[in-house]
């Protein structure tokens, strides 16, 4: 497995774990989103950015920033749709 690239991030969050309410936490699964994932998330959804622009902000690819967005939705959809935890790592 090749090491992963230092990649630009400066999303802030104020939590940093989620999951669905009445279900207690040692009942879930866990799904960990990394840090580029996140802000990912954030240049391409919340601030509406092309996948081109938001690339050059992360200092990727625009192929790379494609999977990372990939990766970060199937995620997050995952956590929504089969009521699992979400936990953001912060790296």
């Amino acid at each position: 497995m090749r090491p992963k690239k230092c990649r630009k991030t400066c999303c802030r969050i104020k939590a940093d774990y989620f999951k669905p309410r009445s279900i207690p936490i040692d009942e879930l699964e866990e799904i960990s989103l990394e840090a580029d994932e996140l802000e990912a998330i954030r240049l391409a959804d919340l601030d509406s950015l092309y996948q081109e622009d938001a690339a050059k902000k992360m200092g990727v690819s625009r192929q790379t920033f494609g999977r990372i967005i990939f990766s970060a939705h199937k995620k997050t959809a995952e956590a929504i749709i089969k009521g699992k935890a979400l936990k953001i790592r912060r790296t």
